[in-house]
């Protein structure tokens, strides 16, 4: 399967969507700078050959792997003695997330073009939100009074699932659904290496690895689930 070069309406229409005033990453940049530094072509077309040259090499850079977790608490608990009264915040470098999405926006298209994608499937993806969800289940329950039939609904949720995920498997299946070598070797490489550091108040952690499922590849994380369930799906 072919991959083509990165193009600049593809970092120009990812970049647009995102909100100026969202948290910095370690890099200390905002989307609203790189709003600013892509409107130069000749820093545009950097990125563009940066992350062409990611792919081509299968390797994703380590500081790009380096994240911060930010430990706030949720308002308004009654005690603030348990866990679950704390949110974890991950912050990552902001060149390396416009990247991140601009990869993903492009495995999105090609997933869904060459049907590899079920068509149950609706969360994550462009025009299949939980919104689509509900209109889809509002369809049928409809469509089955009409037939005087009862509707029944069957939901489940796979715990601790993006933790899980076998790095090994899951470029086995990139293999499986003919991309290149390059593309499996790149996912495989940008999973792996990834640490973070806990930001608490003033206390600072260490850095520590986190090599497990595909938990900090957030922008990557919907379309990394979906193409690993294809094994399950096409049964």
């Amino acid at each position: 399967m072919n991959w083509n070069l990165f193009s600049k309406e593809e970092f120009i229409s990812t970049v647009e969507k995102y909100n100026n005033s969202s948290t910095p990453g370690p890099d200390k940049l905002s989307w609203r700078h790189l709003k600013i530094i892509i409107k130069d072509n000749a820093y545009l077309n950097k990125f563009i050959g940066i992350a062409n040259a990611y792919i081509d090499l299968g390797y994703w850079l380590s500081h790009f792997k380096m994240s911060t977790t930010i430990i706030i608490s949720k308002p308004n608990k009654e005690s603030y003695d348990l866990p679950k009264a704390y949110q974890p915040i991950i912050l990552l470098n902001t060149i390396g997330k416009l990247i991140e999405k601009v990869i993903g926006e492009r495995m999105q298209f090609v997933t869904i073009s060459n049907n590899f994608i079920h068509l149950c499937q609706l969360g994550g993806l462009k025009q299949r939100s939980t919104s689509d969800t509900g209109v889809m289940l509002t369809h049928f329950i409809c469509m089955g009074c009409v037939k005087k039939h009862t509707t029944s609904i069957l939901a489940f949720n796979i715990a601790q699932y993006f933790s899980l995920v076998n790095h090994y498997l899951f470029s086995s299946i990139l293999v499986k659904t003919s991309f290149k070598l390059k593309v499996s070797t790149f996912f495989y490489n940008y999973l792996v290496g990834r640490k973070t550091k806990y930001l608490w108040n003033n206390y600072s952690s260490p850095l520590f690895n986190i090599d497990i499922g595909v938990r900090q590849g957030l922008a990557l994380s919907p379309i990394l689930s979906v193409l690993y369930l294809l094994p399950i799906f096409h049964c």
